[in-house]
């Protein structure tokens, strides 16, 4: 894959506090979500919605409400009937796919100003009835008579009505192989001898590190990311509420094993929360910075996608990310800071641990010899998402938007986002702020 032709400039994102998911519906679906981060982004811009060329939204969800959920909330922008929306998905990267449809047709000339991001309200995934149960609502609606809709009340399998299919189970598992996220998370784990301390350490830095910059104001409303939400009630959602400011390792290590009980170490409280969130950028070309007056934050140079083992896929940023590094003249510690989407904490050091592999980077990445050690000091410096969550339509803008600010905030130059994606895959991004 080159280079692009040229950059493509981002004008400006926001996103909405990521909500936990709290074993119920949350308060917002994912069009709500969107519709409301969305608003409070094109309010402050020098143009209008209806100028936009296309608003691309990716979600890896959707309700069946909300099918093409893209154009759903184009028009609840107000962008008019005359912009086209639409919904891509990527799984875990559906918001850094809708990034680079939007950059694709920029350089193509189609689009010169675009709104893409992503979204998921993943409390809101569905439970879905078993085929048992399926076919036995099929049979009595065929049932004519009375005596014949009584015979089947009398063989109703309760068994499949009372244990529903849960849809984020069936959505998280890997349909090629067979596993959970979670079980991947575990072979990486295994692979490269990471400890259960070493996933819990680095999990609770993950919330020191979004507390802190909760209490800065980095990641509150007014620091430059964030939007709060509004419900029909009036309620308030200011901050991510997933961070758990009293996280220990003592704590963490009380947890048990979800994915592999018997010889397993991720946890819930080493990986991701189930999220709900939105988050978008605003994409422009040459043509539409000077036709509009705008003022960029930055510019995306590259991006990159790759694919591997879906056993292995969390591994898919050390795919993604070293082709730009090579293809861009970059060593690994060339870029001033690198998000790296924490699907699972063992997945971000398995990540780490493949760069450092001479054998890895040599079979795997068709190098000479390991990339070598990320300073872990340029790494999620805000925290990521063990911390955040990772509504999984959104969490690929989310990264994207957060790095740019992150530059921008420290005078720094440039940086790589990068994101393992379901399926045995991986997207990354270069950019560079203004």
């Amino acid at each position: 894959m080159a280079a692009m032709a040229r950059p493509v400039f981002v004008i400006d994102g926001t996103r909405t506090p990521f909500l936990k998911a709290r074993n119920r519906p949350g308060p917002f679906s994912g069009g709500d979500l969107a519709t409301q981060a969305g608003r409070a982004l094109l309010v402050r811009q020098k143009f209008s919605p209806a100028d936009l060329d296309e608003v691309i939204l990716g979600c890896a969800a959707p309700s069946v409400d909300e099918v093409n959920i893209g154009r759903v909330v184009a028009l609840r922008l107000g962008c008019g009937q005359k912009v086209p929306g639409w919904t891509v998905m990527r799984n875990c990267a559906s918001g850094m796919q809708a990034l680079d449809s939007g950059i694709n047709n920029i350089l193509a000339g189609r689009s010169q100003l675009v709104l893409a991001g992503g979204v998921d309200a993943l409390s809101r995934a569905p439970l879905l009835y078993a085929d048992a149960m399926v076919l036995w609502f099929a049979a009595m609606m065929q049932a004519r008579s009375a005596g014949q809709k009584a015979a089947l009340f009398a063989r109703l399998p309760f068994k499949a009505l009372l244990a529903p299919v849960i849809g984020i189970m069936k959505g998280l598992t890997d349909p090629m192989v067979g596993l959970l996220m979670g079980q991947t998370a575990e072979n990486l784990a295994h692979r490269f001898g990471i400890t259960r301390a070493q996933m819990d350490e680095f999990s609770v830095r993950s919330h020191q590190r979004v507390a802190a910059a909760q209490d800065r104001g980095t990641l509150a409303p007014g620091g430059g990311e964030l939007e709060a939400l509004y419900d029909r009630d009036g309620a308030v959602y200011a901050l991510d509420d997933g961070v758990r400011r009293d996280a220990s390792v003592e704590g963490l290590a009380k947890l048990k094993p979800f994915f592999d009980r018997k010889y397993g170490n991720v946890t819930p409280g080493n990986s991701s929360q189930i999220t709900d969130g939105a988050a978008w950028l605003l994409l422009a070309s040459d043509e539409a910075v000077r036709r509009h007056g705008l003022e960029p934050i930055g510019r995306i140079v590259d991006s990159e996608w790759a694919g591997l083992d879906p056993a292995q896929m969390g591994l898919g940023p050390v795919h993604a990310a070293t082709p730009i590094l090579k293809r861009n003249g970059l060593a690994l510690n060339a870029p001033d800071y690198w998000e790296i989407n924490e699907a699972f904490a063992a997945q971000v050091l398995g990540c780490l641990a493949a760069w450092k592999d001479d054998s890895y980077c040599r079979e795997q990445l068709g190098l000479e010899a390991a990339l070598g050690e990320l300073d872990e000091a340029k790494l999620n410096v805000d925290g990521g998402a063990v911390a955040l969550g990772h509504p999984v339509g959104a969490s690929g803008a989310r990264i994207v938007l957060h790095l740019l600010r992150t530059l921008q905030r420290n005078g720094a130059k440039r940086g790589i986002a990068t994101i393992c994606i379901g399926g045995g895959l991986g997207g990354a991004m270069l950019v560079e702020a203004i």
